[in-house]
């Protein structure tokens, strides 16, 4: 596998945009249809109340946001809930709980809500906080098809951001996700007061685990009063737009999504990120806490570009020449 260093990663950031951005998109084209977007529906299991005290949550405890603390949704509304977003076009279902890390009673029935997701044809997705024991293997046998675990930020820029945990912790669950053959879907948030040249560790990170992550979230922060970092001074666009034309280059098989903060992103820089290599998004108007564009929005604006929903499980190489390239 090739990599590429923070600096190499850094050395895309500098390049003329244009060029860049030729760059991602012939990449872009080697691995992945280019007029195809895959489309995940995510939904909160469990709201707010979190120890953990990383600042940019809206669901921290330690934190005055207005997002109360809510217990686990009951198996029948989750599944209404996959039912409808399959209807809409969604392959991939997404569960998010906001815990430290799940207690074995958290588990069970979260456990039972993969089972039932599996069961319906879609590909199931959870994001449950620090995994420890066994639990990612009693994830893999309920179906779990992807974990997500961002490590959202370079090292080195880390402890800025997240205090009641370690960056190496989010490693470490990533590598009992692997252990037990789950997918790893993970990413990072720009737009948190970092250097260009953290962004660029970020996605050198990324790029340095064997193998790569299937699928790699690109979050623009979502400044939240009450956080500590709900102040943060906004990314410039062309920036962000950078992050992503770098992040498809250096992670050519990776699924990049342009996630959070897309519902405050015109449609002339969502079209700009799809051009730099960007090919999955989620579906539906809630991320967790924050808004997301309406599911007709999106269809709106795909139709404009010619984009169409990705089937489900593609992320392998495909012929350029059945894509037009």
């Amino acid at each position: 596998m090739s990599t590429m260093t923070a600096e190499q990663v850094s050395a895309l950031f500098d390049l003329p945009f244009n060029d860049l951005l030729y760059r991602a998109q012939v990449v872009h084209r080697q691995h992945f249809d280019p007029n195809a977007v895959q489309v995940s529906t995510l939904l909160s299991i469990k709201t707010g109340g979190c120890s953990e005290d990383c600042g940019y949550c809206s669901q921290s405890a330690r934190y005055h946001t207005g997002v109360g603390n809510q217990s686990l949704m009951p198996l029948d509304e989750v599944v209404g809930a996959a039912r409808a977003a399959k209807e809409r076009g969604a392959t991939r279902f997404c569960m998010g709980a906001a815990w430290r890390g799940p207690k074995q009673r958290d588990l069970d029935p979260v456990l039972d809500m993969v089972r039932a997701v599996h069961a319906m044809g879609l590909e199931t997705c959870a994001t449950l906080g620090m995994l420890h024991g066994d639990q990612a293997q009693q994830l893999a046998q309920a179906g779990l098809d992807y974990y997500n675990h961002n490590i959202d930020t370079a090292p080195e820029y880390y402890d800025t951001v997240v205090h009641t945990h370690g960056w190496q912790d989010r490693i470490d669950t990533l590598k009992l996700v692997r252990g037990a053959g789950i997918k790893v879907c993970s990413g990072g948030i720009v737009g948190m007061g970092e250097r260009r040249a953290d962004r660029a560790g970020l996605i050198a990170q990324l790029a340095a685990m064997d193998p790569q992550p299937e699928s790699v979230p690109i979050n623009l922060l979502v400044r939240i009063p009450g956080t500590p970092l709900g102040d943060s001074p906004a990314l410039d666009p062309i920036e962000f737009v950078r992050t992503v034309a770098a992040a498809r280059v250096a992670l050519p098989r990776s699924l990049i999504r342009l996630s959070a903060g897309r519902r405050g992103m015109p449609e002339e820089l969502q079209a700009l990120c799809f051009f730099a290599g960007a090919n999955s998004v989620f579906y539906g108007d809630r991320l967790l806490t924050t808004p997301n564009p309406q599911t007709d929005e999106d269809m709106a604006l795909f139709d404009k570009l010619g984009l169409r929903p990705m089937p489900a499980d593609t992320g392998a190489a495909v012929d350029p020449v059945q894509t037009g390239t």
